[in-house]
This record gives structure tokens, sequence and C-alpha cells, in this order.
């Protein structure tokens, strides 16, 4: 496998590497994902996703919303430092559709992304072997268009690639083994020094890839989930939003602007009146969430439909941010410095056209701070309501029809 094919070093694609929108991010040297490029993966081939601060992935069933998603949380994990074999725990579903093994009996799968930030437009391209057995094939991470660093797997016998970065000027290129499992970007800091400007360079443009991309908090809100009592914990929000109440037991005490800006959210996205949303005691020293309605007793989730569930934990992730969601932060960099991007698949799922609007209008009021990034997918139905709020839209369904991805902006 090669980690290029014929068309991409001249950046073939179905669009270009190429700012989605104007880079209104707060603070402006934030870096941030600005596209996301599937050169092969699943049913994606040669195609780039331009990323702004509010980007709705849209198009018809089997047009690769979640795909992409998955490609995006894929590089993610990565990036945080995730084995590979747990970072892809399908990876056969990530190898394009009717591909066959080439002369050495391999298939896998090519992706990459565009991330903008103070070091610059930083390009990384990842090639990742399924068969015959589950390895990272090949890497490059580029500055413009001088590549900084590359690795490749030359000897299959070795559980190894081996990566070679570029300082620049008359320095000699430096070349080492590194895991065949692991995103060699992540691991430069390691292994590079930093005593030259070129080594800088190069660091600068590593941290500033990973920074990105490890910021990233996939939520899929599951209602049956979000039912049950839950015990305390230490309130931060997992994927499935399952341990709503213990979240909701924390912000409510810590942050009373926030909350009140909740509890609006959920009076809008909810039927009947809603006074407040807490946690209460439940048995076997559980808590569980209750919505105040104002009279003697409150409603527990547990009576919600699934739509007002959805509603009111997406709008928990969006008035948030890292401290409360499971994002793994980087430690050595303050968390102000930090993006936050969070990946919805299925965004409008189970709500009706009320909350869908509600909820977009939410989105576009924290990304329009800078508060958060949102990448989402939703379906043709949300695409209007996604206009009306002024998110980026990416039109999977007419890219299948041969036109290239553009914005298009209420």
């Amino acid at each position: 496998m090669t980690l290029l094919q014929e068309g991409e070093a001249t950046g073939a694609a179905t669009a270009p590497d190429r700012p989605a929108a104007p880079y209104t991010d707060h603070p402006a040297h934030r870096p941030a994902v600005r596209a996301l490029r599937l050169s092969a993966f699943a049913g994606h081939r040669r195609i780039t996703l331009p990323l702004g601060p509010f980007t709705l992935i849209t198009g018809p069933s089997g047009s690769g919303k979640s795909s992409a998603l998955r490609a995006y949380e894929l590089l993610a994990r990565l990036a945080s430092g995730t084995p590979l074999a747990q970072a892809v725990p399908d990876p056969e579903a990530c190898v394009p559709e009717q591909a066959g093994p080439d002369r050495q009996g391999r298939r896998g799968f090519r992706l990459g992304c565009l991330v903008e930030g103070p070091a610059g437009r930083v390009r990384l391209d990842l090639a990742v072997q399924v068969e015959p057995e589950l390895r990272i094939a090949g890497e490059r991470l580029s500055l413009g268009d001088v590549v900084l660093m590359e690795s490749a797997l030359r000897d299959p016998a070795r559980r190894a690639v081996h990566a070679v970065w570029h300082p620049a000027g008359h320095a000699p290129a430096t070349g080492v083994p590194l895991p065949d499992d692991q995103l060699a970007t992540a691991l430069l800091p390691l292994h590079v020094a930093g005593a030259t400007d070129g080594q800088r360079s190069v660091l600068a443009a590593a941290e500033q890839a990973v920074l990105a991309l490890r910021s990233s908090y996939a939520c899929d809100p599951q209602p049956s989930r979000m039912r049950a009592p839950v015990p305390p914990g230490p309130g931060r929000l997992l994927r499935d939003c399952g341990n709503l109440a213990d979240v909701l037991r924390r912000t409510r005490a810590e942050c009373g602007t926030r909350h009140a800006q909740l509890v609006a959210a959920a009076r809008a996205g909810s039927t009947g009146a809603v006074m407040d949303v807490r946690a209460e005691s439940a048995a076997a020293g559980h808590i569980r969430a209750v919505l105040d309605r104002g009279g003697a007793a409150a409603t527990p989730l547990a009576h919600l439909g699934d739509g007002e569930l959805r509603h009111l934990a997406l709008s928990l992730v969006l008035l948030t941010g890292p401290g409360v969601l499971a994002v793994d932060q980087v430690g050595e960099v303050p968390s102000a410095l930090q993006p936050l991007t969070v990946l919805a698949d299925g965004l409008d799922r189970d709500l009706d056209r009320r909350q869908r609007e509600e909820l977009l209008r939410l989105a576009a009021r924290m990304c329009a701070r800078g508060h958060i990034r949102l990448v989402a997918a939703v379906g043709e139905d949300a695409a209007g309501a996604g206009r009306a709020a002024g998110a980026a839209m990416v039109d999977l369904g007419r890219d299948r029809e041969g036109t290239e991805h553009h914005e298009r902006r209420s």
C-alpha cells in the first residue's frame, strides 16, 4: 500500500484544501481541524470535507455521513495515544467498498486532515493496513508544501515503521523506528530535541495537529441509558449521556448562569412548564434527574420521550465544556487555548421540528462565541433549519452525483 495514490500528490479531491469559512474561533490562535480528507475510507474516495466552526454534514441514508464522523473520531483517538486496534474496533468497515487486495495481499484505507493554527497550515495523511494484519503502513506530516515527517512500513516482519523527520536547512534528516500501532505524529515530541529552528518547526506542526484532533468529544445520547438512576461520580458527561443526573448535580451547583441557560433550553424542548432541571436522591444511594414543573412533585426524566431526552442532553453538551465533558485534555496546555470539537452523529435523531430548530439555534450561538466547534451529521429534513441557523453545510448526496463540496450559508 502506498501512502499517496495517483492524483493525490496534485491535491485532487472533491473540494480544495481551503478553510470552509472565515476563521472566527476565539482566541484566534487556537488550532482547529479545517478539513477532513477521506482519500479511501469506507464509501468515500478522494474527497475533502471542509469544516467550519459550525458544520452540518447532510445527505440521504447511505451517503456516508456516519462514516465521515467515524473517520474524524479515529484520527482523534490516535492523536490521544490510543493504540490502533482500540481506535479502530471495526477495521473492515473502514476499508473502501469493493477494494480488493494488492499483489502482496494487502488491503487498507487512507485518510487525513488539515489543521490551521499558529504553526500555519499543517496537513496529516495516514495509511492503515487492515490485511493481512492491522498496522499503520505510512504517515506524512506537512507544513504547506514542505514535508516535515514521513513514515513507512519497510519490513513487514518487524512491528515498526521507519519514521524520518526533516529539520530543513542543511541538517540531515533523522530517522527512528516507531511502533506500527501508534500515530507517529503524536510520538514526535518524545524523539525530536527541539534544539534548532528546523526541529522546533517539526515539533510545532506535530503539536498543533495533535492538540486540534485530541480535543474532541463524540456524543450520541442514548435515552434508554438516561432514564435509569446512577451512582454519584466525578460529574463528567459520558458519550451516551447515561450519567446525565450526576452531571446535572455538579453543573447546577457550580455555574448558575449556564444552568439557567440549560433550564431555558429544556423549557424550549419539552412539553409543559419547566422551572428547573436537577438531580435528586433515589434508591440504593443513586441519583436521578428530574424536571421541576412548579408543582408538588417533579417529573423524572424516565417519563420523558426520546426526543425530549436527546434535546436536553445535547443542550447540556453545547453549554458546558472540557471540564464537564469526558474529553482528553492536554495537561500542559492552558484550557483556554485548547479547542473543543463536538462530534454528533444523528444530531436531529428523534427530535421534532421545534426541538431541532431550537437545538440548532443554540449550537449556532455557542459556536459563534468560540465556545465550541460542532461537526454533526443530520438528515436531509434538517438541512433547511441548519442553513437558517447559519451552519456550513456539506451535502454528501450532491457529492455522490459528482458535485463538489461547497458551503451554503443563509
